[in-house]
């Protein structure tokens, strides 16, 4: 199941993307508005980024928990009055690359920590699976509350590559 800390991921605590070049070879983000239809625009911008970097043959697995990490954000992490239309994205996508791993994090304004569903739960339901689907297709998952100005919190997954 995710974590709730690691050292290769202590810049996540500080804010997005991490500035410092020589820790990341890569790095892209997309600010995502709060609409479901961010989704498909996630996957894009997913597509694009992991085609760029010669990752193409990732992009199933990450552009799966890519899609559960920005649902969850805009299903649980958004409050309901929040307005569909409001001027600043609140939800936040950031790529980092490494050498060998990849880093998916959403941020969103929510300081609620992501709830992974029992697995002895109904998994016929319809929704529900999106952290275990995370934990399943990830080498590890976790998630920071943000720190300083920022609100919120980030929601990470690592995959390794080669």
């Amino acid at each position: 199941m995710g974590t709730n800390g690691s050292t290769m991921l202590e810049p996540l605590r500080q804010g997005l993307p991490p500035i410092d070049p020589s820790a990341v070879s890569d790095a892209a983000s997309v600010a995502l508005p709060a609409r479901y239809e961010a989704v498909g625009s996630a996957r894009q911008f997913t597509r694009k980024t992991l085609g760029q970097w010669d990752l193409d043959e990732r992009f199933d697995d990450i552009a799966l928990v890519v899609s559960e990490l920005v649902t969850n954000a805009l299903r649980h992490a958004l409050p309901a009055d929040t307005p569909r239309d409001h001027q600043e994205p609140p939800v936040r996508l950031h790529l980092m690359h490494w050498a060998t791993r990849l880093v998916c994090a959403v941020r969103d304004p929510s300081d609620e920590s992501p709830v992974a569903r029992d697995t002895d739960d109904d998994f016929s339901a319809e929704s529900g699976r999106g952290l275990f689907l995370v934990d399943s297709f990830s080498d590890s998952w976790g998630w920071h509350p943000l720190a300083g100005a920022l609100r919120g919190k980030v929601v990470w997954a690592l995959f390794s590559l080669g």
